[in-house]
């Protein structure tokens, strides 16, 4: 009779720490989330030689994926974009925020308005499913 009942609570036990587990990874998945900037770059040179290599490092230091870096754009309705379009994936609406508010990037950011003029903004992603 023991027995049973040992194997009871551990089932039960088992059940419920495994529910605890379960929302506990739904309440942490966060959607990803995008950078988008348009970027019109003024100097080229000083720009690829003074404000990228910073700036890349803070984005790699901060979790951030580069998906698209100044490709060939097509504007398809509305207003064209900026000569320079730039996405970067990042792991969630925080991180971005975090590097966008790093002390690093405020500083690449510095050098870079001497070479170009940019619009930046985030997007939260769809949610994980």
């Amino acid at each position: 009779m023991k027995t049973k009942y040992t194997i009871l609570m551990a089932t039960i036990g088992g059940f419920a720490l495994g529910a605890i587990a379960v929302q506990a990874l739904h309440a942490q998945a966060k959607p990803m989330a995008y950078g988008i900037a348009e970027v019109t770059v003024t100097d080229k040179d000083a720009y690829a030689k003074e404000f990228l290599p910073a700036v890349q490092k803070t984005i790699a230091d901060s979790g951030g994926k580069f998906l698209v870096a100044g490709g060939k754009t097509v504007s398809q309705i509305g207003m064209p974009p900026a000569p320079r379009v730039v996405i970067i994936q990042w792991p969630n609406l925080d991180a971005s925020d975090a590097w966008w508010n790093a002390a690093a990037t405020k500083d690449a950011f510095k050098i870079g308005e001497k070479y170009a003029t940019f619009r930046n903004f985030a997007v939260e992603g769809l949610p994980p499913k």
